[in-house]
């Protein structure tokens, strides 16, 4: 399997999930502006939607969509225990968590990456991410993970977005559970792989 990724963005989520699976991916970088990936292929023929991530099968086919493919991967592997099984309350719960994570949080950093944002406007954006961060901070109060008793996809993906908070100067300082958090699950054997393998750190 091979994983279409932009260094930090938000298919780094997946790319953890493949290494605490212990997923042997294959990697290729994607320079979103031109959409073209590091082996010079058009990233629009693989995935029209045009950002990461995608993953493509060995069999030819292409999933899209970050939790989805974070999913497919823990799933692969059941005994990684980074999704519960399907059908299960546990799973819904996950589910609901990446929801969250997903329409709340990340669609909401989304205008930040334009540079041309007005100032009050990109003020409106950072308030209501740090509403929805005072709600997580809570959530984590005096837990470890985000669902349940153990590492599973929706910490993989609530690391990321809160990894962004230094790239578009968000301040979170206020919300201790939350940085703690994300000091925990960033000092993970994986984590570090990828970050390292995505460059981001030496």
């Amino acid at each position: 399997m091979k994983l279409y990724y932009t260094p930090g963005a938000c298919s780094l989520a997946p790319h953890i999930v493949a290494r605490e699976a212990g997923i042997d991916l294959a990697l290729e970088k994607v320079d979103i502006a031109t959409k073209r990936t590091e082996a010079g292929r058009d990233y629009l023929s693989i995935n029209p939607k045009g950002y990461v991530p995608a993953l493509e099968l060995d069999n030819g086919e292409i999933l899209t969509e970050g939790p989805v493919i974070s999913q497919y991967l823990a799933d692969s592997k059941p005994e990684s225990g980074l999704a519960p099984p399907n059908g299960t309350w546990e799973r819904y719960r996950l589910q609901e968590a990446l929801t969250f994570i997903g329409t709340e949080i990340h669609k909401s950093y989304s205008p930040l990456f334009n540079p041309s944002l007005a100032p009050e406007a990109r003020e409106e954006r950072i308030a209501h991410i740090r509403k929805r961060f005072e709600l997580v901070n809570r959530m984590l109060d005096g837990k470890e993970f985000l669902v349940g008793h153990r590492f599973t996809v929706a910490d993989a993906y609530l690391f990321v977005m809160v990894s962004w908070k230094d790239f578009l100067k968000v301040d979170l300082s206020a919300f201790d559970n939350v940085l703690a958090f994300h000091d925990r699950i960033g000092r993970r054997a994986a984590v570090q792989a990828a970050l390292r393998a995505e460059g981001l750190i030496q």
